[in-house]
């Protein structure tokens, strides 16, 4: 196997703190902590855990988040609520090596109930992060056992539908597992597997869907091409061929050109949709995103990736979901004027933008809770070396042997990015040792600046990270500067949206919550503007930054921790249509309307917002 650049690091290796580790604590407190007693789907008829409910991919996906959610906060009551579910899957093995349910039970209808490899692709990435935090000796033979099932079995069954579109998720697992034992026949399975998996690398290096799409196609599926966009580089690790890495690099910008959005998704309200701010995606698609880019750092070591998962992670992830994750979206919009029943221009149903515990579908009720948990995860990883690389810079300690002696090495990583401009980090070693940190420098940002123990240091940026290895001892510190100019991209019919650093700022509407469907917890929820929408952007204006304390729930339009102050004017001739803001329009007209001081917040902290302007020229 070809060696990656990176290694991700076990899962407990790094541990959140400050504003991340509150996120994962209202996860926990929320729809994570206490799905299994509010949502038939994952309680305890689930077939994953021997009931005779639902059986296929929504019990797996939910321990995707649940397990390193529970590892990560060190909760023993999640611990043991996920505990449940492997112990029923480990003992469920078969003499033949296959395990899980006995058949197949779930709401979708298209489900081939003979054989489908999916999900069961799921939970083996659930029992790898389960060995990983935990040690647990049964794990690999029970690996081995299973991926002999699956090698004298998918020449007659092979990958179809939602597998063959994913197997992306199987060759992870075939390729840990080989990274473990060695086995020969792992890397034989790899190939077979490989080569039943859709063609990801032809699709994304000549895109061919340049349009918003209107038919079912498992390569138009935003949640497939999500997923799918890592593929070749997992055939990467088995090949080297260069062209897979090209076919990412393609892939990605074809996909934003056609289809990208201001807060660094592609639109796909079921299907790739163009780049009208009003069209939706789903959120089971950014957190897929999400943990496309965390593997694409890590192959790659290109920081590209990163920036691009910060970009997600910080705007669109959030944006999803209540501030209390007690509800969240199938679909998001950038320019959300108001989550409503109402008939849009979407392939969904009229709910798929409500607030709620299964609106629309419940695949992403199931599947959002691996975002902010995986990010933690992955926030530093290995090079390789002996070294640290920083994918992302949010706060956490990470724990690791360095340099060539092995030495016990603990990373203390402070300063509230993304919401200040200032990155702390504090060494502590068992003894002096040589290595190297790589600290990802985004490419937005213009002038870094780097300090070692006080004393300014020079930076050389090569694929997006700065490598500084030096003799380290224990107490040194490293402050990274990465100034945050606000930005003003433009799109489509000049319409822009305004950056600053990994974040997006919005302008935020007023919002009333009006229940839809009251719950004992989880209710759904209507949301409509107690505020004006229609306001353009002046080309030109200034913008003044505004800073407070980073509090306990930081993607909360009320407290939000940054703020960008601007002028704007309301414009006459931006109109609705289909329920939606409609396109900003080219030339806007603002007759009458005199300028007004506008507040934007970071994109996350507002569920009804405006996040694509018109631009209204002064001259």
């Amino acid at each position: 196997m070809k060696q990656t650049a990176f290694e991700a690091l076990p899962l407990g290796s790094i541990k959140p703190e400050g504003w991340l580790k509150d996120q994962l604590r209202i996860q926990a407190d929320g729809l994570t902590g206490h799905l299994e007693e509010h949502w038939a789907d994952v309680g305890l008829d689930n077939g994953w855990i021997g009931g005779s409910g639902e059986s296929w991919e929504r019990g797996p996906y939910y321990l995707d988040g649940l397990v390193p959610l529970a590892h990560l906060l060190e909760d023993e009551r999640l611990i043991a609520k996920a505990n449940r579910w492997i112990e029923w899957s480990l003992a469920s093995q078969k003499p033949d090596g296959s395990f899980g349910p006995e058949r197949i039970e779930t709401v979708n209808q298209d489900i081939d109930k003979n054989h489908d490899w999916w999900h069961y692709m799921i939970m083996l990435k659930v029992l790898i992060q389960h060995e990983e935090a935990t040690g647990d000796e049964r794990v690999v033979p029970f690996l081995l056992r299973y991926f002999r099932y699956v090698s004298a079995t998918i020449d007659r069954l092979p990958l179809k539908d939602w597998a063959e579109a994913r197997g992306a998720e199987m060759l992870l697992a075939v390729q840990w597992t080989y990274k473990r034992t060695g086995e020969q026949f792992l890397l034989d399975l790899a190939d077979k597997v490989a080569a039943q998996t859709m063609d990801w690398t032809g699709i994304l290096h000549d895109f061919p869907f340049w349009r918003k799409v209107e038919h079912w196609d498992h390569r138009t599926h935003v949640v497939n091409v999500a997923m799918g966009v890592k593929t070749p580089a997992i055939r990467y690790e088995l090949t080297g061929d260069p062209e897979e890495e090209e076919a990412v690099r393609r892939g990605i910008q074809s996909l934003m050109t056609h289809h990208g959005q201001a807060h660094g998704m592609f639109s796909g309200d079921e299907w790739l949709s163009g780049t009208d701010p009003s069209q939706g995606v789903e959120l089971c698609a950014v957190v897929e995103y999400m943990f496309t880019m965390e593997h694409l750092v890590r192959v790659f070591g290109d920081g590209q990736y990163g920036d691009i998962l910060d970009k997600v992670a910080f705007n669109a992830l959030p944006a999803a979901i209540s501030a209390d994750w007690t509800s969240h979206q199938y679909d998001q919009q950038v320019n959300q004027i108001m989550c409503n029943v109402a008939t849009r221009n979407w392939s969904n149903n009229d709910e798929a933008n409500l607030f709620g515990l299964e609106p629309n579908f419940g695949c992403c009720t199931a599947n959002m809770h691996q975002g902010w948990p995986k990010l933690a995860a992955h926030l530093w990883m290995s090079d390789g070396k002996g070294g640290l690389a920083a994918v992302s810079y949010a706060p956490c300690w990470v724990q690791e042997k360095v340099g060539a002696g092995g030495t016990k090495a603990t990373l203390e990583v402070g300063g509230g990015y993304p919401f200040r401009e200032t990155v702390t980090m504090k060494l502590r070693l068992e003894r002096p040792e040589r290595f190297a940190l790589r600290l990802r420098i985004p490419a937005w940002c213009d002038h870094p600046a780097l300090a070692i123990n006080g004393e300014m240091v020079r930076m050389d940026v090569e694929k997006g990270f700065a490598c500084i290895e030096r003799d380290w001892v224990d107490g040194d510190t490293v402050e990274l500067r990465l100034p945050m100019e606000v930005r003003a991209t433009r799109r489509n019919l000049y319409a822009t949206s305004i950056e600053r650093g990994p974040l997006v700022y919005v302008l935020p509407l007023g919002e009333i919550w009006q229940p839809h469907i009251k719950r004992e917890l989880f209710s759904d929820w209507e949301i409509y503007p107690s505020s004006p929408w229609r306001f353009g952007l002046y080309e030109g204006a200034d913008f003044s930054v505004v800073t407070e304390d980073i509090p306990r729930q930081p993607f909360l339009a009320s407290q939000a921790p940054v703020r960008l102050k601007t002028g704007g004017s309301l414009v006459r001739n931006w109109r609705m249509e289909s329920n939606n803001a409609g396109t900003p329009p080219l030339n806007p007209d603002t007759k009458g309307q005199a300028e007004q001081e506008l507040e934007l917040v970071p994109y996350g902290s507002a569920k009804l917002r405006i996040g694509e302007f018109p631009l209204i020229r002064t001259k």
